[in-house]
């Protein structure tokens, strides 16, 4: 798929799924919730995610390598065109598994750099899991996933449908070698989940550690 059929895809009800809406839910509350005035998103998408924000009254700048997908400014993730400590939080949702997993650490120092404060990345995450919901009195309703990461590791196997180069939970690619290269590019790990209603984002927010709190 070329950048131009790409960018008719990414509006497509095909990629634009009920379990996609759930996921871009999530990213509109990570970044929400940590109050930013201006926003960087490194990969448009369908734009959904920016819109809101920009609805909400938050400065969204927008940037993809794709200048078909129309970003406010065309670049690539392992070279952002901005000077150090530009915005408030750094967005990058569904895009690192693009790229060879040996650059994932530049990537994610990049996004850093950029960043004053905090990053909101989310990855696919293919472990084996289990999930429900439960309706309890008082309570509510109750979801929850129970990850398997030392179940049998399937092979990763690159498809040029989705153009994931490497994935959580496959085999070579665990969560916890995720988890220390993040925090090897000097990033704490405030929260990490995978979404309920599509179990295959996995989202982490981030704080750079020289933040005080």
């Amino acid at each position: 798929m070329d950048q131009e059929q790409l960018s008719g895809f990414y509006r497509s009800k095909e990629y634009n799924t009920k379990e996609r809406f759930a996921s871009y839910w999530h990213q509109i509350n990570e970044i929400t919730r940590l109050s930013p005035g201006k926003v960087l998103e490194v990969g448009v998408g369908s734009g959904l995610v920016a819109g809101c924000l920009k609805d909400m009254g938050i400065d969204v700048v927008t940037m993809d390598i794709n200048p078909w997908l129309s970003p406010d400014v065309v670049g690539d993730v392992l070279d952002i065109p901005f000077s150090d400590g530009s915005f408030d939080v750094v967005a990058c949702f569904e895009v690192l598994e693009h790229i060879d997993f040996d650059m994932f650490e530049r990537a994610v120092a990049e996004l850093s750099r950029v960043s004053r404060g905090h990053l909101v990345i989310s990855l696919p995450d293919l472990s084996w899991y289990a999930g429900g919901s439960l309706r309890l009195p008082k309570l509510g309703e109750l979801d929850f996933l129970i990850s398997f990461p030392r179940l049998t590791k399937r092979e990763m196997v690159f498809k040029q449908s989705t153009g994931h180069r490497w994935e959580i939970g496959k085999r070579g690619y665990p969560l916890r070698k995720v988890e220390s290269l993040l925090r090897g590019c000097g990033l704490e790990i405030e929260r990490t989940y995978r979404v309920f209603e599509n179990p295959s984002h996995r989202f982490f927010t981030l704080r750079k550690k020289r933040m005080s709190r």
